[in-house]
This record gives structure tokens, sequence and C-alpha cells, in this order.
């Protein structure tokens, strides 16, 4: 059922009677994932790597097997019992079913009027977040359920003084918000906007919902993206991750300290993100707002994350 759920979406069905089964059909895959993941460590051994939730029926076998300890026990080697294999069925159906249950998800959030509606959205979060790090196949669907729409951000142009007000809906990570705010906020400076910046009709194309892949060549970065704080804004990351102050999630864009680049395409393919800008602050209400936000830091690690975007790799 969750592939045809999420077969049906991808040819243009109507989304909306699809949601419900989707949400409880993967929550309660999580929520037994999670018990197949305790069981593991406690019958097959914590050292012991969790299986890959691949749709093979022999992985499955294995994975009862190894939870129903049937292996022959040496005398001298104590292990702890394993579960009955009704038991070892049910987790182990749990663990392998998640994957397409979170594939179905994915199509799901990937269309605006779903997510902004998603139901228990914050439950669900919380539920693949704690599953997630066993599971990498899981963090498509952890970065869209942390996917902002209608927020509202301050953008800061340190080198020239200038800010804006730009709200952000649909954007799947920070080299999206990055490209999209260079193609959003460059323009003729007599109208208060920054020259010098624009990028590639293709890279722009590639972000929102164009080809995946353009004659353009490689992304340059525009721009460092800095926090409120002076610390490092990511292309890794995104951006439900930057910080808020009195309010407000503010990026500082600084000249970069040397070129970076990345590979041309988008995380969400289906996803269609959105960066409008909302006006241009007078100077002095810019002045303000960079009054009170810090230096940015020095250069630090990236973040330890693993980063999903296909083809991405941010070189500085």
């Amino acid at each position: 059922m969750a592939v045809l759920a999420g077969a049906f979406v991808e040819d243009g069905a109507d989304p909306d009677g699809l949601v419900a089964p989707v949400v409880a059909g993967l929550g309660r895959s999580l929520d037994v994932s999670a018990q197949f993941a305790a069981a593991w460590r406690s019958i097959v051994g914590d050292r012991a790597e969790l299986p890959e939730p691949v749709n093979e029926q022999t992985a499955f076998d294995a994975a009862i097997t190894a939870l129903t300890n049937r292996r022959r026990r040496l005398p001298w080697r104590r292990r702890p019992t394993g579960l009955s294999e009704y038991d070892a069925f049910v987790l182990a159906e749990g663990w392998f079913s998640s994957a397409q249950w979170a594939l179905a998800a994915t199509t799901l959030l990937q269309i605006a009027q779903v997510r902004t509606g998603f139901p228990s959205r914050g439950q669900l979060a919380e539920a693949v977040g704690r599953v997630a790090p066993l599971r990498p196949d899981l963090q498509c669907l952890d970065g869209l359920l942390e996917v902002l729409d209608d927020e509202q951000l301050v953008v800061l142009h340190r080198p020239s003084g200038r800010g804006f007000e730009v709200t952000i809906s649909g954007v799947g990570d920070n080299f999206q918000l990055h490209t999209l705010l260079a193609a959003t906020l460059s323009g003729d400076p007599a109208a208060g906007l920054l020259e010098g910046v624009a990028p590639d009709p293709s890279w722009v194309a590639a972000a929102t919902d164009g080809p995946l892949q353009s004659d353009g060549g490689r992304i340059r970065g525009q721009f460092n993206l800095v926090d409120a704080y002076g610390e490092w804004i990511w292309n890794e990351g995104r951006p439900a991750d930057i910080p808020v102050l009195d309010g407000r999630r503010v990026v500082v864009l600084d000249p970069p300290p040397y070129l970076w680049t990345w590979n041309i395409g988008r995380t969400y393919p289906m996803l269609h993100p959105e960066v409008r800008l909302d006006r241009v602050l007078p100077v002095d209400e810019a002045a303000g707002w960079l009054s009170r936000v810090a230096a940015p830091s020095k250069m630090k690690n990236r973040p330890g994350h693993v980063h999903i975007q296909r083809g991405a790799g941010d070189e500085r």
C-alpha cells in the first residue's frame, strides 16, 4: 500500500485521501522499528550491525532467525533467550516495511498543500528522530519534516549595510537557500538590491522546478551565510537550523572568504521552493539589525551529519 500510495501521487492523484493511512502506517512502523533495534541489541549483541532494511526475503528471514536465536548454542557460550517466531516476525516486519512507508511520506511531504496540514507532524518528527540515527534511509524524510513554510527571515548584507525581509517556503536545505537568496536579492542598487551576485539562470532553475542538471557548470557561492550570533550557516544544514534573534531567524550575507562550488541539483525533485522578497528594509532599520548581530566567527569544522542532497558536495 505504501508503494501504491506514493506512485498514485507521483502520477497526479489527489493526495488528501492517502495522507491518513500513510501517516498511520509510518507511525506504527517507526515505533516497531525502535523496538526491533532494542531487541536486536539485547539478543544479537550491542556490537552486531543492524540489518539493512532492503526489500529482500533472505534479509527478512535472517533477521527473524537472529531474533529467535535459533542458531546452535555451544555449551560454553550462553546467549540471551530469543523471541517467539511471531514476535520476531512482527518486529522484523516493522523494521523492513518502514522504508516503504517513508518513501510514501517523502512523496506526500513534497506537496505544499499536504505538508502544511500534515497530521501529527511534530510527533512523527520525534519518532523519525529516534530511529533516523540507526537508519540512513530515513534522512530524506527527517529533512522534509523540518521544512519551513511561510517563514519570514531577516536577511542582512553586511558589506552594503542593506537589509531585507523575505518569506521562504519549501526550501529543502541551505544549498538551495543560498542560491535562491542570491537570485531574489539581486538587482538594481538604486532599488536597494544587490549588484553582482546574480546566479546563472540554470542554477536557479535546478534549485526550483527545472531540470536537475544543466550546462551551467557547478554553482559558485555568492556569499558566506552567517547567523545572528556569528556562526557560519553551513550549506549542508537546513533553514530550520538557523537560530532566532528577537523572534526572527536572521541570515547575514558576508563576502565568501574564498571560492567554493557545489553540484547543481536539489535534494527533493518534487519540492517547489519559494523565496519571496517582502520588502527592502529602510536604512535605519537595517542598521539597527546589523548593530545587534555578531561579527563572523572563524571557520570551524562542518556539522557532524550526513548530507543527502543528490550529487551535492560543498567544496570549501
